[in-house]
């Protein structure tokens, strides 16, 4: 998936059909009220595939989503999407329980059931979608965690897990490991439904499963970031220093060798993608997390065999 829906495209009589079919199936069966149909409606959607999981970017003009409960009871297939609002407040009913969000929280938000969504004005929105069957918890447990007691740490990991996502959606898809990213964020998204279900020896069992592929996750998302330090990790997971550490040693995982292999993967695919051969080795070298190009060269070469230099060239000759 890439572009799901621009009006910007699109004639200003064919906006409004074309953002009711757009919302439809990227949610669910439901009813779309636009804010101002009589005023050509804007909206944006992206999408992205990732395993399991399927993250949106949407931008659009305002408008509200009306789900039945006989729309819910036609279409039962279980989805959970985890919406995170970036601009403009999003107001949602479900299960009896009101709120709205502001920019930059989390809303859980069962696509099977009957709800109420709507933003106002021009708004802007990263959403996670998940089937429950992908989640691996049951029905009824994830029902109890919409509506459940929330933590806030663990929402907000989530939320700028989901915001990474969507932020680079269309790089970390077409990667090779986009599957085993996938993976991790399916895991994260299953940890935080057993938190906010309430039942803590699961939350705990399922965290401490978890901790690990949510540390690659997170460390995968910030490989560009030169000062991705195991603090900064251990901060983002509301661990230790110490703790980042032992849980890597009993997995015999080397967090420092495996972020700077990761980092040198991507270098050597994007020096050998021919439409960015104007791109600077420096540069290249940079957004992959290396301040220093001389340190890269040799990290590189100690990989790969070869300098970076010499990589392009033979891809460029192999081209």
């Amino acid at each position: 998936m890439a572009v799901l829906i621009d009006t910007d495209a699109l004639p200003r009589g064919d906006r409004a059909a074309a953002v009711h079919t757009a919302m439809i199936e990227a949610s669910a069966p439901c009813h779309v009220i636009l804010e101002d149909p009589d005023d050509a409606p804007r909206t944006r959607m992206e999408g992205w595939q990732l395993g399991d999981a399927t993250v949106l970017k949407t931008t659009s003009s305002g408008f509200r989503l009306v789900r039945t409960a006989k729309q819910a009871r036609q279409d039962a297939m279980p989805v959970i999407s985890f919406h995170v609002q970036e601009r403009a407040p999003g107001r949602f009913a479900q299960f009896a329980h009101e709120r709205v969000a502001p920019p930059g929280e989390l809303l859980l938000v069962d696509l099977a059931a009957a709800y109420d969504f709507a933003w106002s004005g021009s708004g802007e929105s990263a959403t996670l979608q998940v089937p429950v069957d992908a989640l691996a918890v049951p029905v009824d447990l994830a029902r109890r965690a919409l509506t459940g007691p929330q933590n806030a740490a663990m929402l907000a990991l989530v939320a700028g897990h989901i915001r990474r996502l969507v932020a680079d959606g269309e790089r970390l898809a077409a990667d090779p490991a986009a599957t085993e990213l996938g993976a991790a964020t399916v895991e994260l998204a299953r940890a935080a439904l057993v938190s906010a279900a309430g039942q803590a020896p699961a939350a705990r069992q399922v965290l401490a499963e978890t901790l690990l592929t949510r540390v690659r996750a997170y460390v995968r998302g910030n490989l560009g970031d030169p000062d991705l330090t195991p603090a900064r990790i251990a901060a983002a997971h509301n661990i230790s220093v110490r703790y980042l550490y032992k849980i890597c040693a009993q997995a015999d995982f080397s967090l420092q060798q495996w972020t700077i292999t990761e980092r040198l993967r991507g270098a050597h695919r994007e020096l050998a993608d021919p439409q960015l051969a104007a791109r600077p080795i420096a540069m290249v070298a940079r957004r992959w997390g290396f301040a220093d190009p001389t340190h890269f060269a040799k990290r590189f070469r100690a990989e790969y065999g070869v300098t970076p230099r010499e990589w392009r060239r033979m891809r460029d000759g192999a081209a």
